[in-house]
């Protein structure tokens, strides 16, 4: 399950990049459109942006907006970037391995096997859909 944290990076995200090329948008133009709290955004944004997903600008003029083109950013990057893993086990991730407790050894596992495979479908679907696709596509895909 995407955690809350996720899913506002996501409609954040969103949001910068329906608004790519036009300058920064105001933090409170993006936590009011979106219902997202104004202080936990201004975290979100900042880790976004120490990923390099995102630019800022300082003032009155200032704002947010997408530092690589929506094309660039996959749906699978901003999971991995605000969760960490795509995995549903610890024992499925690449990058944040770790065995189970309580459970038995992976060579004999065959929930693993199965989270293996959950993993790798998620992240094929997630890292072929970017930031650049339109509303309208993704609802003729489901």
């Amino acid at each position: 399950m995407l955690s809350q944290k996720t899913r506002y990076a996501i409609r954040a995200l969103q949001h910068l990049a329906d608004r790519y090329r036009q300058g920064p948008v105001p933090l409170g133009e993006i936590s009011t459109r979106q219902n997202i709290p104004a202080k936990f955004l201004t975290v979100i944004l900042s880790e976004l942006s120490r990923e390099g997903l995102v630019a800022t600008q300082r003032g009155r003029d200032g704002g947010y907006w997408l530092a690589l083109a929506p094309v660039d950013i996959s749906y699978g990057d901003i999971v991995r970037m605000t969760r960490g893993s795509l995995a549903l086990t610890p024992c499925a991730s690449r990058f944040a391995h770790e065995s189970c407790t309580n459970c038995l050894p992976e060579s004999e596992c065959r929930l693993h096997r199965v989270m293996l495979r959950v993993r790798d479908e998620t992240a094929k679907v997630l890292d072929s859909i970017s930031l650049a696709e339109p509303f309208a596509a993704l609802d003729e895909a489901v």
